[in-house]
């Protein structure tokens, strides 16, 4: 019986498949795993499932060099990077090494089965949108606190269309909207023009939009093809007013979602996402509001405390400027009454002077001293007397009356 090592088994099945295996092969699986190391190499887990249930299991590997490069162009080409529970379609080497085994060595992936065709023309037509400089144009405006004047693209007899005036006209806060539809095509080829016509009259219109609204019901992912148009999205993303979309799907999104202020999934959630607008707008006047009563309560007891204090400081001020007053005005009335009495007895002494003044030259004092006091007729005289004239002298003592018979001038 012939024995082979463990290595010249190994050495015979490398030698086996590589002479009976093609150089690579086209492989469909899934990345169940995907890590990278420290040199850049991608090192993943594939896996084949059934119900869930793993039928087949391969190790692979994408190697620095290649993985770099691959990975960039992917992530470009799909709009997301390789990751675990993506299916891809490779092209791989069956290798076998001694030591580590069975694996494969991925050189290329398909990105356009994982993407498809018609997501590669969606891509396309994003990055042309970017390279435009336009995509995001409609969402640098500015959203309206209380939109009250909105204008809807839309089929008159789209269910969407149904739902969302119902939604709108029934709120239950009872919101009044001005809303006036233009309507369009909202699927197949004629849908493109058909909305940026509806675009242009809603532009020259004299009436002032707060919104535009791009609503219809659900459909097809053909029915949504429309909306990838490159230059319905041109005119979507340089719109001048507002766009919001309620196309109606809830898996895919379209380029229109994209490019649009802001995109809702259905009709209803439009309507709603405008009711709950106002509500919000409403719930923060009440809170401000609230807010304005609560400080002005504040503000109104803290004055009113104010008040008190100083009410109570202007009392207690008076009550000592009282008290201060009422001492100067008992010691100015001491100094009065002080005054008052030098005065009165200053003037007493006075008095008594004039008295003894008086007293003095008083005639009775003037006869005592030897004076004599003489009258003409009953009157004092003042003028010389003249021969015949009767005088009166009086002395202390006595009254003596004499004729005049001479005069004597000196």
């Amino acid at each position: 019986m012939e024995h082979l090592s463990l290595l010249e088994l190994n050495t015979r099945i490398k030698k086996t498949l590589e002479k009976e295996l093609s150089p690579s092969y086209w492989v469909v699986s899934e990345i169940s795993e995907l890590r990278l190391n420290p040199r850049g190499h991608c090192y993943i887990e594939l896996v084949e499932k059934n119900d869930d249930q793993i039928i087949a299991k391969m190790k692979a590997t994408i190697w620095s060099y290649t993985y770099s490069n691959l990975s960039l162009w992917f992530e470009k080409m799909t709009g997301q990077p390789l990751k675990s529970g993506m299916k891809i379609l490779f092209n791989a080497s069956v290798q076998y090494h001694e030591v580590f085994g069975l694996s494969l060595n991925i050189k290329d992936i398909d990105a356009n089965y994982t993407i498809g065709e018609r997501a590669i023309k969606r891509q396309q037509i994003v990055r042309q949108l970017e390279e435009d400089g336009i995509l995001e144009m409609n969402k640098e405006l500015e959203l309206p606190l209380v939109p009250k004047n909105i204008a809807i693209i839309s089929s008159k007899s789209a269910a969407g269309y149904g739902d969302f005036t119902n939604q709108l006209k029934n709120n239950p806060f009872k919101y009044s909207y001005n809303t006036r539809l233009f309507q369009a095509s909202m699927q197949g080829d004629t849908a493109p023009e058909s909305i940026i016509s509806a675009l242009h009259e809603i532009h020259d219109s004299t009436y002032r939009f707060d919104l535009v609204l791009l609503i219809r019901g659900g459909g097809s992912q053909l029915d949504l093809d429309c909306f990838d148009n490159y230059e319905l999205n041109s005119h979507l993303a340089q719109f001048p007013i507002p766009v919001i979309t309620g196309i109606g799907h809830e898996r895919d999104e379209t380029i229109a979602d994209l490019v649009a202020h802001t995109s809702l999934k259905t009709p209803t959630a439009v309507a709603e996402f405008l009711i709950t607008g106002v509500r919000n707008f409403e719930e923060e006047l009440d809170i401000h509001l609230q807010r304005i009563i609560n400080q002005s309560a504040e503000i109104t007891e803290y004055e009113q405390s104010n008040l008190r204090q100083l009410t109570l400081q202007l009392a207690n001020g008076t009550q000592s400027k009282i008290s201060v007053q009422n001492n100067t005005i008992a010691i100015l009335e001491q100094k009065l009454q002080f005054a008052s009495k030098y005065y009165i007895n200053n003037q007493e002494n006075k008095l008594n002077e004039l008295e003894s003044v008086l007293k003095l030259l008083s005639p009775e004092t003037i006869l005592k001293r030897g004076f004599t006091l003489t009258s003409i007729n009953n009157k004092m005289l003042k003028e010389d007397p003249t021969p015949g004239d009767v005088l009166v002298t009086e002395t202390y003592t006595s009254k003596i009356t004499s004729t005049v018979n001479n005069i004597n001038t000196k």
